[in-house]
């Protein structure tokens, strides 16, 4: 994905329709529809927005509008209250608010074990990883 120090910021606004691939670093917010696949950073699906994908290969998604589809965040996928998901997901953290609507197979893995194969370099501090507890 891109480095932490670049502060890239797209933005697809509200009367834009997207049909294909995107694929960005940084933070990139969705106000309009795209259908197709996404490959990013941080995504950012607002309140108006809708998007229908295959394959989402993110390390962060946000919520606010619809999404549908399939995804896979290495880190977190957050549900706002107005948002909603429906279709496969695999996360390492999964956030739905009071009134988020998820309708999804879900799996919730450790960052090691996703389809994206990139492991996270952070753990707890003090726990080691033989010790840890998977449910």
């Amino acid at each position: 994905m891109g480095k932490k120090d670049r502060k890239n910021l797209s933005i697809i606004d509200k009367e834009l329709k997207i049909d294909g691939s995107i694929s960005s670093t940084g933070k990139l917010i969705i106000k309009g529809q795209v259908t197709g696949t996404i490959d990013g950073d941080v995504v950012i699906i607002a309140e108006d927005g809708i998007v229908n994908s295959s394959a989402t290969k993110v390390s962060s998604l946000t919520i606010g509008g619809n999404f549908q589809g399939e995804v896979s965040a290495s880190k977190e996928l957050i549900i706002l209250a107005t948002g909603t998901c429906a279709g496969k997901v695999e996360c390492q953290d999964l956030i739905v608010e009071n009134g988020g609507i998820l309708n999804a197979d879900v799996s919730c893995k450790t960052s090691s074990r996703l389809t994206q194969g990139k492991e996270s370099s952070t753990f707890i501090s003090g726990l080691k990883k033989e010790k840890r507890i998977e449910l």
